[in-house]
């Protein structure tokens, strides 16, 4: 395997990752604090005290649904920039609607480290059919191509038959979009007997499943994915090794009970919560909604950072049960009052017409009258107990789980 990195952070020790990040996250944090929007979260906060990940689980994690909500009352972004709206070089707006801010400074997305560790680099033309209008996916990639001497066509989405034609014509040797569109592309070449130069393709927005990935390759094209979003930026990456994605040397990365601050041993499924290193957009603990995995050891590829699985599904597993919605920190408030118990998981089921609600607890009681009261109190809804022991729930990051069948 190549060991040709983007820089020196990607391959530093245990030793000197924890001192790095022992500087860098107090400033961080410090800096957070004086924005607006987390003035009041970490007002009692010592920032000199939060030197390791570990620490930082003593903060309150920031989900998407406040700071939408914060910038309803304060525009664009909530008070959580540290810069003001018109120092950023670009303004943009996701579905929601939510605005994001953006950088044409040197890999402000951190983009960069994804596509040189696919290869890309000078003499390299991106095709980037990454969406310019309102949302960054757009920009995100193009920065990430100027960050490693690429060339790039701008080619946004749809107009097929252009799209084929500009490429076959400039020669554009990498693309960068959704993992389905490439085949497309592809796909209209062929029918138009055109011969496409792609021998790379960076993709992320949706999933690329192994025959996707598979196709691409008997075509010629290697196709890496990486995990990134618009508040965040790159988060982590796939690289040579193919073995689960690299987190970017930008982010720190937690994983946490769904519906909870709390961090989950490495291994198991839970909640993506990460804290950015950039200046000026410092979100601290930000909930992303998606499920991984922290994986064990270090990257075959030389890299040395924590890897994670990859997304896994959504942490967001609100369902409504006889008329009323269950939410995964329901089903975290009850697991915290009572210390024998390690998990919980409800499950959502049909019988007859009627909806039937069947919580799962593990711990080493007996008598599952222990605890219906506080079920009830946390729940707001009665339903059938079963006790298992620890161990026994499966490792899917799942609290709450919808066996109905909605056809």
């Amino acid at each position: 395997m190549s060991k040709t990195y983007f820089d020196a952070l990607e391959t530093r020790s245990a030793d000197q990752r924890a001192a790095d990040l022992a500087r860098a996250l107090p400033v961080q944090i410090a800096r957070a604090r004086e924005t607006p929007g987390m003035a009041g979260a970490l007002a009692d906060i010592d920032t000199a005290a939060i030197t390791t990940i570990e620490a930082l689980a003593d903060l309150p994690v920031l989900r998407k649904s406040e700071l939408t909500g914060a910038q309803a009352e304060a525009a664009p972004f909530g008070g959580y920039t540290a810069l003001k709206t018109a120092e950023f070089d670009h303004i943009f707006q996701s579905p929601g609607p939510i605005y994001e801010p953006g950088r044409t400074s040197h890999d402000w997305w951190r983009g960069g480290r994804f596509l040189h560790a696919l290869g890309v680099g000078a003499g390299d033309i991106m095709h980037n059919c990454f969406s310019y209008h309102l949302v960054p996916a757009g920009m995100m990639f193009e920065n990430a191509a100027r960050a490693v001497g690429a060339a790039v066509l701008p080619a946004g989405t749809g107009q097929t038959e252009l799209q084929v034609r500009a490429a076959h014509d400039i020669g554009s040797t990498v693309y960068a979009g959704t993992p389905d569109f490439l085949k497309i592309i592809l796909d209209k070449a062929d029918e138009m007997g055109v011969r496409l130069s792609f021998t790379k393709a960076a993709v992320g927005g949706g999933a690329l499943f192994p025959s996707l990935r598979q196709e691409y390759a008997d075509r010629g094209v290697i196709c890496r994915q990486c995990y990134a979003t618009a508040d965040l930026g790159n988060i982590a990456y796939e690289t040579e090794a193919m073995e689960g994605m690299v987190i970017d040397e930008g982010v720190i990365v937690e994983i946490v009970r769904p519906g909870t601050g709390e961090p989950v041993p490495h291994g198991e499924v839970g909640e993506v919560v990460v804290t950015t290193l950039n200046p000026d957009y410092p979100l601290i603990r930000f909930a992303t909604g998606d499920l991984s995995a922290i994986m064990p050891g270090v990257s075959p590829c030389g890299r040395t950072n924590l890897r994670i699985k990859g997304w896994m599904g959504r942490a967001d597993q609100t369902t409504k049960i006889k008329g009323m919605f269950v939410r995964p920190e329901q089903v975290a408030a009850f697991v915290s009052r009572h210390e024998e118990v390690s998990r919980a998981r409800v499950v959502a089921l049909r019988e007859g017409e009627k909806d039937m609600m069947t919580v799962f607890i593990e711990t080493r009681a007996t008598n599952p009258k222990l605890y219906e009261d506080t079920l009830l109190d946390t729940l707001k809804l009665r339903g059938k107990v079963e006790l298992v022991p620890p161990g026994t729930l499966p490792n899917d990051g799942k609290v709450i789980e919808d066996q109905r069948n909605y056809d």
